[in-house]
């Protein structure tokens, strides 16, 4: 199932004695095209605070109830490390997070050093004092060799200039991401500023370069491409059909994970 994230925002988080508070922002990967995280807004409850969650610590969504469940505890979310979401997110403050919850990280890496306490299992380190303080400083300097991982705000890649090859065709409206993995399938884009009243969807393997700071995304096609896509609005059903169309337009080819879909 592909979800709109635009309608994601606004879902309330429920923690297992009580809402945590509504997902504000999603932030993705803009090199693998994942949701890493959700941005909580909880200054219901807690004052003036964010958190962030990783997607894998979800459980079922309530579409009908528009709720995600958490296996946490409010006090164990208010107590999480605190993270300025107004910056790129660093690998450190990431670590932090999935080390505090006693979590492996999506990127593969089970030690968690100098974070904080739980209360929570935390993964063990077998090390020896002296072997311990060394890994502890490598793994550090690693982390901040990788200070930007390419995390960005969904809302703020909304609004972005589409480029196609031979110039302007539109700006991002929304995304499309994919239930079971939170892999984002397609981007929405209005072309209303060239074809009044319709939309289209690219794929992410489109989209050659990000550029954050002119706010433009832009593609590998050119505009009557784009252009004599298929038309996309809210009522479209995204199912197997519609991509083995969309694919077989932009000759894709069935290896293409985004294609493949399930259930």
């Amino acid at each position: 199932m592909l979800w709109n994230a635009s309608k994601i925002k606004g879902y309330t988080v429920a923690a297992s004695d009580g809402d945590i508070g509504t997902v504000s922002d999603l932030l993705f990967d803009d090199q693998s095209w994942h949701i890493r995280w959700l941005v909580v807004d909880a200054s219901t409850w807690f004052t003036e605070r964010k958190v962030l969650l990783p997607t894998s610590a979800l459980g079922h969504a309530d579409l009908e109830a528009e709720t995600f469940s958490v296996k946490l505890t409010r006090q164990q979310v208010k107590d999480s490390p605190d993270v300025d979401i107004h910056r790129p997110v660093s690998r450190q403050s990431e670590s932090d997070i999935f080390g505090y919850y006693g979590w492996s990280p999506y990127w593969g890496d089970d030690l968690y050093v100098g974070g904080y306490g739980s209360g929570m299992a935390a993964a063990p380190v077998i090390a020896s004092a002296p072997d311990a303080l060394r890994i502890e400083r490598e793994t550090v300097e690693a982390q901040h060799r990788n200070d930007d991982p390419h995390l960005r705000s969904i809302d703020t890649v909304e609004g972005y200039y589409i480029q196609a090859t031979d110039g302007d065709i539109g700006h991002v409206e929304d995304v499309l991401v994919e239930e079971q993995d939170w892999s984002i399938h397609y981007l929405v884009i209005d072309t209303k500023n060239w074809w009044p009243g319709k939309k289209v969807l690219i794929s992410p393997h489109s989209a050659r370069d990000i550029n954050w700071a002119n706010k433009t995304v832009s593609l590998n096609v050119n505009r009557e491409r784009v252009k004599n896509s298929p038309t996309y609005d809210e009522s479209t059903i995204v199912d197997r059909a519609y991509e083995a169309r969309f694919g077989a337009y932009y000759n894709d080819d069935d290896s293409d994970p985004r294609l493949r879909r399930h259930g």
